[in-house]
């Protein structure tokens, strides 16, 4: 004869994995969450779609100011983890620090809709017909969020190679990169990157909302973080462009 406590004892701890799924079901995960979630956009897939290498050996020919200068987003690959809104915040933040600078013609701020993903210069040549501009900065984003135990390394590609940072259960990693382009030439005129890293505390119930909130406020922090680069490196651009002239 079944003993009635071991019974008893059984029902309970089946109740108990039933209200642990439920909960983890409502709050959008599950127990086996994926160990990984990466969202990503690329100037360089989006320049070079064939594959070739680029070849920036070479400075830029002299930069005759006024630049016409165009910022954006290039077109992301996959899913898009970031809304308009939110790139066209920080599109915005940069403007205001070229307008700072007297090499500055004008600025156009371009929505990501209006490049063709691995468009490449091809496409560039249709932007600076369209916006009038003969220098553009392309910005593109790397994002990574670490949902399990353990540690491991993530490999970002960047414009001069790569970039690599290690994540551990609910990291939350953030690289923001840019390259500031000489349209007719094909050449880099400036390249800097921004980077976030936040360390989560979300428990099962909240992982997901947490986990968005975490990625926004890495692409927000990693925005910031290129500015303050931007901030550092205009002058000298400024300086550069003054005595080649």
């Amino acid at each position: 004869m079944q003993n009635p406590m071991r019974a008893v004892s059984r029902v309970f701890w089946v109740q108990v994995l039933a209200v642990a799924v439920a909960i983890a079901v409502s709050a959008g995960c599950s127990p086996f969450a994926q160990e990984k979630r990466q969202y990503s956009s690329s100037i360089l897939e989006y320049l070079f779609p064939d594959d070739t290498k680029p070849s920036f050996d070479q400075p830029p020919p002299p930069l005759e100011p006024p630049l016409n200068i165009g910022i954006a987003f290039v077109p992301e690959s996959g899913q898009i983890a970031f809304d308009e809104k939110l790139k066209m915040d920080l599109i915005q933040t940069l403007a205001a620090e070229f307008e700072q600078h007297d090499f500055v013609g004008s600025l156009e701020l371009i929505p990501t809709s209006h490049l063709k993903p691995k468009g490449g210069f091809t496409n560039l040549d249709q932007i600076s017909a369209l916006y009038g501009i003969n220098v553009i900065v392309l910005l593109d984003y790397d994002q990574v969020q670490h949902t399990a135990e353990g540690v491991s390394t993530y490999l970002y590609w960047t414009w001069v190679g790569s970039y690599t940072v290690k994540g551990e259960k609910n990291d939350t990693n953030t690289m923001i990169d840019s390259a500031m382009l000489d349209i007719a030439s094909r050449k880099k005129i400036l390249h800097l990157h921004g980077t976030s890293h936040i360390k989560g505390t979300s428990t099962l119930v909240n992982l997901s909302e947490q986990l968005r909130n975490d990625s926004v406020e890495g692409f927000k922090d990693a925005g910031a973080d290129l500015m303050e680069k931007f901030r550092n490196e205009l002058p000298t651009l400024q300086k550069k462009i003054g005595e080649a002239h």
